[in-house]
C-alpha cells in the first residue's frame, strides 16, 4: 500500500549530488534532557569562529569542486545549512526521532504528504480533522489526484469497523491529537496497535499523527506507546512560539521501517521538486523559538488548567473541553500519552496542586461552550 520511491528524473539523483545526510542528527548523550537537546542540537559551536549560535546563511548557490561534488549543499532549495540545523534539532526533540523535513508551512507539509500517495489512493482520517487539512483533502487532492478519504469518528467506531474501513488502496491513516478546535483525543495507541495487528507490514497503511497542539514536549508519537510512522507539526504555533514564522515539519522515526524510510525519501524528492521550503532566516528564527519550548509549554499547561477550572465554575459556561480535566473523555488517554519529560513535570505539578484530583496540565489549548445562543456568547 505504501508509495514507491521516486529515484530521480532527467539524470538527477534523489540525493541532489550528495551522498551524505545533512539532516542526520549527530550523536547525543542519552542523558541529555529535552531542553538540552533544544538548546544544543543544531547549534553546535562553529569550527571556524566558535560561535554557539549558527550564522544565517543566505547564499542560494554553493561551490562545487566538480559537477555533483560538494560539501552537502549545492542550491538552497535542495538544502540550506540553517534548514538542516533546524531539521536536526526537530528530530532530536521527538523521542525516537531520526530525521526531519522542514516545510514552508504546515499546509505545505500536509500537501506534500498527500501528493506522495500518488493517484487513486485512499486515506482513513479522523472525522474532525483541522479545517485546512480537510480542505486540501476534499477540495484539492480529491480533484487533482482522485484521492478518496473516509472520515471516521474513532471514539465511536468499533475495532471491526475501523479495520473494515481500510481498503486495498488505503495508504495512510491520518490522526490529529487533540483535534482543532474540539480537542477530542482519540485513543491513538489503541488505533495504531489495531492497524499494525490487523495488517502485515507489507500491506498496512502508514500512520501519521498531527501533534501540533501538544508539540514534542507533551507527547512523543514516534515512540511507545503510539509508534507512528511520521509526525506532523505546524511550527507556526508552539514550536516557534513567537508569531513571526510560518513553517511546518515532518519528523520520522530512528528505527526506519521500509515504508517510513520510503516515505521520507519520496518527500525529500517532492519537496525539492516543487520547492515547498522555508527560508534560511525563518529556519534560524524557528530554532531560536524552540530553545524555550519546554519553558513555554509548562507555563501554557499551568495557565490552561487554571483557565479551564475557572470556566468550569462559571455559571454561564455549559461545557469546558480540556483533555487535562478529569471529566474529559480522553483524560486517561492523555495521561497515557505523556512523554517522560512531560510526565515528570505533571507529577511535580500534581504534588504541589492540592485541588481536584485527576486534573493536570496537557497543553495550552482550551475550548468551551456557552449557555444560550450566539448573543450570549458575544456578551460573555
Amino acid at each position: 500500500m505504501s508509495p514507491h520511491i521516486i529515484n530521480g528524473v532527467n539524470g538527477h539523483p534523489a540525493t541532489n549530488g550528495f551522498d551524505g545526510d545533512v539532516t542526520a542528527s549527530p550523536s547525543q548523550n542519552p542523558s541529555d534532557g529535552f531542553s538540552t537537546r533544544a538548546i544544543h542540537v543544531g547549534s553546535e559551536p562553529s569550527t571556524e569562529t566558535g560561535a554557539v549560535i549558527p550564522a544565517i546563511n543566505l547564499s542560494t548557490t554553493y561551490k562545487q569542486d566538480q559537477v555533483g561534488v560538494h560539501k552537502g549543499y549545492e542550491y538552497t532549495r535542495s538544502s540550506n545549512p540553517n534548514r538542516a540545523a533546524l531539521e536536526r534539532m526537530l528530530a532530536a526533540l521527538e523521542d525516537n526521532g531520526g530525521r526531519a523535513l522542514a516545510f514552508a508551512s504546515g499546509s505545505a507539509a500536509t500537501a506534500s504528504v498527500l501528493q506522495s500517495l500518488g493517484t487513486g489512493a485512499h486515506v482513513l482520517s479522523i472525522n474532525d480533522v483541522y479545517g485546512g487539512t480537510f480542505r486540501y483533502m476534499s477540495k484539492v487532492a480529491a480533484q487533482l489526484q482522485g484521492l478518496e478519504v473516509t472520515f471516521l469518528d474513532f471514539d465511536m467506531t468499533s475495532d471491526d469497523d475501523v479495520v473494515a474501513a481500510v481498503r486495498e488502496n488505503t495508504k495512510l491513516v491520518w490522526i490529529e491529537t487533540p483535534t482543532n478546535p474540539t480537542l477530542r483525543l482519540p485513543n491513538i495507541p489503541h488505533i495504531t496497535a489495531l492497524i499494525r495487528r490487523a495488517f502485515p507490514a507489507a500491506t498496512r497503511p502508514l500512520i501519521l499523527v498531527d501533534s501540533t497542539f501538544l508539540s514534542p514536549f507533551y507527547i512523543s508519537p514516534l515512540a511507545g506507546p503510539t509508534h507512528a510512522d511520521v509526525v506532523l507539526h505546524s511550527l507556526t504555533k508552539y514550536i516557534n512560539g513567537h508569531s513571526d514564522v510560518l513553517m511546518g515539519a515532518l519528523i520520522f522515526p530512528k528505527a526506519q521501517s521500509g515504508d517510513s524510510d520510503a516515505l521520507y525519501q519520496k518527500l525529500l524528492f517532492i519537496q525539492n521538486a516543487h520547492g515547498a521550503v522555508p527560508g534560511a532566516f525563518d529556519a534560524w528564527l524557528a530554532m531560536r523559538g524552540a530553545k524555550t519550548l519546554a519553558l513555554r509549554m509548562r507555563e501554557h499547561g499551568r495557565n490552561a488548567v487554571k483557565l479551564a477550572r475557572a470556566l468550569r465554575r462559571n455559571k454561564h459556561v455549559k461545557e469546558v473541553i480540556y483533555p487535562g480535566l478529569r471529566e474529559h473523555p480522553g483524560n486517561k488517554v492523555a495521561r497515557q500519552l505523556l512523554s517522560a519529560h512531560a510526565k515528570k513535570f505533571v507529577d511535580e505539578w500534581e504534588r504541589a496542586d492540592g485541588e481536584t484530583v485527576g486534573d493536570f496540565p496537557f497543553g495550552g489549548m482550551v475550548s468551551f461552550r456557552i449557555v444560550g445562543d450566539g448573543g450570549a456568547a458575544e456578551r460573555f
